[in-house]
């Protein structure tokens, strides 16, 4: 049996520089991390490097999250990328919509670094990938 020691790559949207700092540390060890502040460079960057996960925030400058997703799976490259929200949004019905739109999972802010590896693996893991 090969053993694929390439990391799987990951792509954090989220327009909080600090967000993206805590997330990059989170999962730096274990994976390759791209990052984007904006919905635009997600797109182009999910394009360009076609990541094995996305995690992305629903409030963005420019385009929400929502839309981008929509994108995303209108992509023929990058349909079939599991994207995981991370957002701050509380109100009720925001994770029934992301969930709705395609996404895979649903992370509330403030980001825990546990339930993120957690919720990482386990789409992995669903994918195959693990």
């Amino acid at each position: 049996m090969t053993e694929n020691t390439e990391k799987k790559r990951i792509l954090i949207v989220d327009d909080e520089t600090s967000n993206l700092h805590v997330l990059y540390h989170i999962l730096r060890r274990d994976y390759t991390v791209y990052m984007a502040q904006d919905g635009r460079t997600g797109l182009d960057i999910a394009g360009e490097f076609i990541p094995d996960l996305i995690l992305l925030d629903i409030i963005l400058p420019g385009m929400t999250g929502y839309e981008v997703i929509g994108q995303l799976k209108s992509m023929e490259n990058c349909k079939h990328i599991p994207v995981i929200f991370i957002s701050g949004l509380a109100e009720s019905g925001s994770m029934e919509k992301g969930l709705a739109s395609g996404a895979s999972d649903y992370i509330f802010k403030p980001i825990n670094a546990a339930e993120v590896l957690e919720k990482v693996q386990k789409q992995f893991t669903l994918s195959g990938c693990y």
